[in-house]
Formats: C-alpha cells, sequence, structure tokens
C-alpha cells in the first residue's frame, strides 16, 4: 500500500490514460453520430438521448479497452515481446486490483446512462445493453473469451456497428428504419478493420499466447483480404443502397473518404510490426471520417432534400 501512495497524480492518470486507449475511441463514436443523423433525417432527432447513446457507448468502449488490459495480462498474451501501445497491468503501472475496480465503476456508469436511454426506448434498450456489457466482458475474459477464439471481429461488427447505429436511432425514434440498417452495416464493417490491423500487428505474440484471433486463423495474406473485403463492401453497401433508392444519394459523400482508405489498404501490404499502430490509429479515423461524411450526407438529405 506504501508504494502506490507514492505514485506522482500525473502518472496515474497518464496510466489510465493508456488503459483507456483514448485513440481507438472513435469506434464507439462513428455509430452514435450516424444513428443520431438517421433520426435527424426521419425527423426524430433528440439531443438528449443522443449524448446519453454517446456516453453509453464511450463508457462500454472503455471498459472493454481496461477489460482487456486486466484479462489479457492474467491470461498471458501481454507480454514484454508485446508490439502495441503499452499495457498498464502488464507493465506494473496500476496494481491489478486497482484495474478491476476501475473496470466495475466504467460499467456502473454506463449501467447509469443506460437507465436514462432505457426510460426512453425501453425494454429492448435494457437487452442490448446488457449483451453488450456481457460480451464486452467476455471479449478477453471469462471461461471462453471471444477474442481468443476468432469471435473478435464478429463482436465488434455486431456492436459497434448495428447495435450503436440501430440502437441510437431506436432511442430516439422508438422503431428501425430499414436505412438506418445501410450506415450501420459499413460502420461495422470499418470497424472491424480496426480490430484487423490490431490483430495483424500481434499475430506472432498472439501465437505464442494461444490467442487464436482470426487475424491468427487467416494469417497476413488473409487478413490483408479481410481488410480489403470489409473495406469494399463498406463503400460498395451505400453506392448500392443510393442506386435503389434505399438512402438519399447525399450519403455518397462518404465515397470523400475512399482515398484514405485504399491508403490504409496498401499500408496492410507492406507494414508489418510496431508501424502499423500508426496505421492502427488512422483506421480508426478512416472510420470517424466516413461515419461524418455519411451523417452530413443525412442531415444534408432532410435540409435540402
Amino acid at each position: 500500500m506504501a508504494r502506490e501512495t507514492q505514485i506522482p497524480k500525473s502518472t496515474t492518470l497518464r496510466a489510465w490514460l493508456l488503459a483507456i486507449r483514448p485513440k481507438t475511441l472513435p469506434a464507439s463514436t462513428s455509430g452514435v453520430i450516424a444513428g443520431a443523423a438517421a433520426a435527424f433525417a426521419d425527423g426524430g432527432f433528440r439531443p438528449f438521448v443522443a449524448l446519453a447513446a454517446l456516453a453509453v457507448a464511450l463508457l462500454l468502449q472503455i471498459g472493454a479497452n481496461v477489460s482487456n488490459d486486466y484479462f489479457d495480462f492474467f491470461k498471458g498474451a501481454d507480454t514484454k515481446e508485446r508490439l502495441g501501445p503499452l499495457r498498464v497491468t502488464q507493465a506494473g503501472l496500476i496494481p491489478p486490483r486497482q484495474v478491476m475496480a476501475g473496470i466495475l465503476v466504467i460499467f456502473g456508469l454506463a449501467a447509469l446512462a443506460g437507465l436514462y436511454l432505457i426510460s426512453q426506448g425501453g425494454w429492448p434498450l435494457a437487452v442490448v445493453g446488457a449483451l453488450a456489457v456481457l460480451s464486452a466482458l467476455a471479449y478477453t475474459g471469462g471461461p471462453y473469451p471471444l477474442g481468443y477464439h476468432g469471435l473478435g471481429d464478429l463482436f465488434v461488427f455486431i456492436f459497434f456497428g448495428l447495435a450503436a447505429v440501430c440502437g441510437t436511432y431506436y432511442a430516439q425514434i422508438q422503431h428501425l428504419a430499414p436505412s438506418v440498417f445501410i450506415p450501420a452495416l459499413s460502420i461495422g464493417l470499418l470497424t472491424v478493420n480496426i480490430l484487423a490491423v490490431n490483430n495483424l500487428r500481434d499475430i506472432a505474440t498472439d501465437r505464442v499466447s494461444g490467442k487464436r484471433t482470426l487475424a491468427v486463423r487467416l494469417g497476413e495474406k488473409g487478413t490483408q483480404v479481410e481488410f480489403g473485403a470489409c473495406l469494399a463492401l463498406a463503400y460498395l453497401i451505400p453506392l448500392g443502397a443510393a442506386i435503389a433508392r434505399l438512402v438519399s444519394p447525399w450519403v455518397l459523400l462518404s465515397w470523400l473518404s475512399l482515398p484514405l482508405g485504399l491508403s490504409l489498404y496498401r499500408e496492410m501490404a507492406v507494414v508489418r510490426g510496431r508501424a502499423l499502430n500508426k496505421t492502427l490509429a488512422r483506421t480508426g479515423q478512416l472510420d470517424l471520417f466516413f461515419s461524418a461524411l455519411y451523417s452530413l450526407g443525412l442531415v444534408l438529405s432532410r435540409m435540402i432534400g
């Protein structure tokens, strides 16, 4: 206990920021932005509900990030050979007991914000929220951690794409329009690519620790194919929907982000090791950039027609 009290507060704050991993948070904000914009386009935007959805999404991702830091350490996936950003539990920057306490606080705050959403959108949001918390904990924790069995990509697609976009929309309007699934699918696919880059970087160390991510199963070439397929589908889905008149042509503003996506695909072919940390951050930026442009298109469709 004496040793813990000697850690400067500034150092402790930096350690918690490392655990939270702010650069990954575009993954949770992108879906909420698109869901809120879709509600605006359909005449049902409610700013306080949208802000509550954003708070829940951010807290759930932060909780998942800190949980991964904690459980990966105890499962032996985080070692000194790790190529990604420093993990605070493995590095001893925050004692495991405090990390677990932080996890409980973060998910508790998410639950409190979620209660407001449930009061506005009803029991379906309670079900989605409960599943999101359980899945966030089960990503690297529990008897069958999803990330260790190649199911992380599916988890990310469902909760950062479908649940984030559709849940934000539903909380404001209390029904789901078919058009809202278009950005949900695209954003889900782009968020999967964030995980693909992360797991490509860690293939060697994950294989040694027994963490059988989808990247470990597919290998480097297969993971690059996964990235390219998700990227292509993310842009083709809104194009097809616009041609079929399921969504406004304005949403094709999202294609302005495609040059960044193609640049990232080329990086996936040649960049390896710690240099992929930069690619990872830029892939998160692509997710947010696509969502912002798609959302702008939705707003313009409402204002201009």
